[in-house]
């Protein structure tokens, strides 16, 4: 079992609600990614991009139910894909939030 402290530099502040010792990063690849692109800092995309590769970490972000929009223009950007492609793009347009209308 891959575990969280074996990404050495990772911030651990990151993963603050979870026992590390006990957390398969493999396993646990999507909720690993959006929680660096979401909160994470320019050394841990680092690290995880070196872990899993960017087709990878684009692959888990297309299927984010959500994701912050910072982290979305973030990671098209960075990898030359289209806001179009990913399903939290369509899931943010398709629910609203009633007090921003």
């Amino acid at each position: 079992m891959a575990q969280i402290s074996n990404l050495c530099g990772l911030n651990q502040r990151l993963f603050w609600d979870i026992d590390t010792q006990n957390f398969d990063i493999n396993k646990n690849a999507a909720w690993i990614i959006q929680r660096v692109l979401e909160y994470g800092d320019m050394k841990d995309w680092s690290i995880i991009e070196d872990h899993f590769g960017i087709e990878s970490i684009v692959s888990y972000g297309q299927n984010f139910r959500t994701l912050d929009p910072v982290a979305l223009s973030f990671l098209c950007f960075i990898s030359g894909t289209k806001k179009e492609n990913y399903r939290c793009y369509h899931f943010a347009q398709s629910n609203p939030t009633p007090w921003n209308s």
